[in-house]
């Protein structure tokens, strides 16, 4: 008799905890935003034959550096992971010799991206 009592217990909290288990939806997951938040308006002070570190005080450090690559950085920002209201953006800047060459991703180029900075 104490086998089934110990037997339905088991049972019954194997039952309980499967049907909880599908109610994971309920559980409040707090938003927390990953990667470099990037507004249009700091893509648009990016100029062509930028330095390193003109590029860095503007942007700030990238999420990603390829490592067999080091003229590429990679930008990237995921807000919502895994929800049907998430929000993806990249951004992916190319150096040749030091300076700043090229842009693409999720961001308009700037209309004066091909004007270079005034050199001191």
């Amino acid at each position: 008799m104490q086998s089934f009592k110990t037997f339905s217990f088991w049972l019954v909290l194997t039952l309980t905890l499967s049907a909880t288990a599908g109610c994971s939806s309920w559980v409040y997951r707090i938003n927390i935003p990953q990667g470099n938040f990037l507004e249009q308006s700091d893509v648009d002070k990016l100029r062509v034959n930028m330095t390193r570190e003109q590029v860095l005080y503007v942007l700030g450090k990238p999420v990603a550096e390829d490592s067999f690559d080091k003229n590429t950085w990679h930008y990237l920002y995921v807000f919502n992971l895994g929800r049907s209201n998430e929000q993806r953006k990249s951004l992916t800047i190319n150096f040749e010799n030091d300076k700043l060459v090229s842009l693409s991703g999720d961001y308009e180029q700037p209309s004066e991206f091909n004007t270079p900075l005034e050199q001191e």
